[in-house]
């Protein structure tokens, strides 16, 4: 199941960010080499990190869902949950 995540970060978090942001971009290169991510990308607003994009593909919503949960910029408050959008898509494939 693929979905794009997209989450942006809550007011103020650029710190936190920051402090998690070597974890995650270690798990998500892991999830990465595994197929689970298929892209992810920093939302940019005036020269700023304000959020992210994340297109995954995992097996099921609970994959899913287990992901989120374990996510650092979630754990690390980075991500305003309450606005988080997940949108079921399908990925084009590779020629």
């Amino acid at each position: 199941m693929q979905y794009l995540i997209i989450a942006y970060d809550n007011e103020g978090s650029i710190d936190r960010r920051m402090e998690a942001r070597p974890a995650h971009v270690e798990g998500t290169q892991k999830l990465m080499k595994e197929g689970k991510i298929v892209s992810a990308c920093a939302m940019i607003e005036e020269d700023a990190m304000v959020g992210s994009t994340v297109i995954t593909n995992f097996e099921s919503e609970d994959e899913l869902n287990t992901w989120l949960e374990n996510e650092p910029y979630v754990k690390a408050g980075v991500w305003n949950m309450d606005e988080l959008q997940v949108v079921p898509v399908k990925v084009m494939p590779k020629s």
